[in-house]
C-alpha cells in the first residue's frame, strides 16, 4: 500500500503548465533527498514521451530508466494544484500530481493501487473538494469517503477464471486477498481455513468467519477447473469478513440470488457486475439483463477473438510504450480488453493507460488480448505487430 504522511503533500499549489508543475514536484523530491540533482532532466523528457497523465484529475511524473541511478531511496511527493494544470493529450487537467522516484518498478505498486482508486465514481468529486492533507492521504490510500465500514469489494477483491486443485486453495487465495486490504487478522484466516464453507447452490460456496473481522469486505475467487467438494460443484467461492450492519444488504442481494436460482449469474458475469450487485441498489435484473442482451450478437456482429503477445521490452509496459499500445487501440471500433497472464490474469480496458501500466505486465510476460467488433482481427493483427515493433522504443 501506498505510505503517505502529511510531510509528503503540498497543497494550494499554482503551475503555468505541466512543465514547470514538474519542475517543482522534482525540487521536493531533491529536496527531501530523494533523489539527486539532474532527475528533473529525467521527468521532463519523460513527459515529452507521453504525457503521464492516468485521468480522473490525476498524474504520476517520473524519470526514464535513463535517471533510474539518480534515485537515492523510492519515494513520492504529492502536489495539489486546486486550478487544475493541463497535463493530457486531450487537455485534461490534472489536479493532483504525484511525483514518483523509483530505482526500479517500485512505481507499479503504487500504479495499482491507484487503479481501484480511480475506480472510485465519486472520485474526481473528492478531488476538487479537498481540503486538507488528510483529505488526499484518504483519497490516494483508498479510503472511502463513506463510512469505512461499509461492505467492499473492489477489483483487487477479485480474482476470477483462474485454475484451481480444490475449494481449499480458493479459500487460501480469499484470505490472502482480505488480508491484504486490511478487513482480517490472522484468526481469521486460522479458523476460516479449519473450516469448510457452506454451499449454497449451483456451484457457489461461502465462507465467513466470527473471528478476525476488522471491517467489511468481500473477496470472490471463480475456476474455471472442474473441482468438486462433498461432491458438489466448486465454481466460484465467496468469503465474506463482516463487521458491522452496514455489511447486511450485500448479504441480501446474495440471498436473492439464491432464492431465485440465480446463482449460476455468477459463474460468467463481469467484475463490473459483481461489484455492481453488492454495492449498489440496481435491481439484480438490471445488472444482468445488459450481459444477457449482448451475450446475444445479432447478424452484424462479430465473435470475439484473441491473441497473445509476448512484451518484448527492456523495462515492461511502463508509461510510454503503454500510451504507444492504447493509441494504437484507439484506432479501432471493437471493444479491446488485455489480460497479463503471468500475473492476475484479469483483463482490464485496452484503452486504460493507468489499467495498462498497473498490469506490471515485464519483459517476457504473456498479454492476451480480446477484440469484439467489425474490425476484431484487423485490430489485433495491428496491436501484435505494434508489440513486435517495441511499442514505440524497440526492443533492444
Amino acid at each position: 500500500m501506498l505510505q503517505l504522511t502529511k510531510d509528503d503533500i503540498y497543497l494550494d499549489q499554482q503551475a503555468d503548465n505541466k512543465q514547470d508543475a514538474i519542475k517543482k514536484v522534482a525540487s521536493a523530491l531533491t529536496q527531501r533527498e530523494f533523489v539527486q540533482e539532474g532527475y528533473v532532466d529525467g521527468m521532463l523528457e519523460r513527459e515529452s514521451q507521453a504525457a503521464t497523465y492516468l485521468g480522473s484529475g490525476i498524474a504520476i511524473p517520473h524519470g526514464t530508466t535513463t535517471t533510474r541511478h539518480l534515485v537515492k531511496k523510492t519515494g513520492v511527493q504529492v502536489f495539489y494544484f486546486p486550478q487544475g494544470v493541463v497535463w493530457g493529450d486531450d487537455g485534461e487537467k490534472a489536479y493532483i500530481a504525484i511525483g514518483i522516484a523509483a530505482s526500479s518498478d517500485e512505481h507499479l505498486t503504487l500504479l495499482r493501487q491507484l487503479t481501484h482508486v480511480l475506480g472510485d465514481e465519486d472520485v474526481e468529486d473528492r478531488i476538487k473538494q479537498i481540503k486538507t492533507k488528510e483529505d488526499i492521504i484518504a483519497l490516494l490510500t483508498g479510503q472511502s469517503s463513506q463510512d469505512e465500514n461499509n461492505a467492499l469489494i473492489s477489483d483487487d477483491l477479485l480474482l476470477l477464471d483462474i485454475p484451481a486443485d480444490n475449494i481449499e486453495t480458493l479459500q487460501a487465495l480469499n484470505a490472502s486477498k482480505l488480508k491484504r486490504v486490511g478487513a482480517i487478522n490472522a484468526n481469521f484466516i486460522a479458523n476460516s481455513l479449519d473450516t469448510k464453507p457452506s454451499y449454497i447452490g449451483q456451484g457457489v460456496w461461502v465462507s465467513d468467519c466470527n473471528d478476525g473481522n476488522l471491517k467489511n469486505a468481500i473477496a470472490i475467487s471463480r475456476t474455471i477447473s472442474n473441482i468438486q467438494a462433498s461432491g458438489k460443484d466448486v465454481k466460484v467461492l465467496i468469503s465474506m469478513s463482516i463487521k458491522s450492519d452496514a455489511a447486511d444488504r450485500a448479504v441480501e442481494r446474495l440471498a436473492e440470488l439464491a432464492y431465485h436460482q440465480q446463482l449460476s449469474q455468477l459463474h460468467t458475469a463481469k467484475d463490473t457486475q459483481i461489484s455492481q450487485l453488492f454495492t449498489s441498489d440496481i435491481a439484480i435484473s438490471d445488472i444482468f439483463a445488459a450481459e444477457n442482451t449482448q451475450a446475444q450478437p445479432t447478424q452484424a456482429d462479430t465473435a470475439a477473438l484473441t491473441a497473445e503477445f509476448i512484451v518484448l521490452n527492456p523495462h515492461g509496459l511502463h508509461t510510454r510504450p503503454a500510451s504507444v499500445l492504447v493509441k494504437t487501440v484507439k484506432q479501432f471500433d471493437s471493444v479491446i480488453t488485455v489480460a497479463n497472464l503471468d500475473g492476475t490474469g484479469n483483463a482490464v480496458s485496452a484503452t486504460s493507460l493507468m489499467k495498462i501500466v498497473a498490469l506490471g505486465a515485464k519483459k517476457g510476460c504473456r498479454l492476451k488480448f480480446t477484440a469484439e467488433g467489425s474490425d476484431a482481427q484487423k485490430a489485433l493483427d495491428t496491436i501484435g505487430q505494434a508489440i513486435s515493433d517495441g511499442l514505440g522504443e524497440g526492443t533492444e
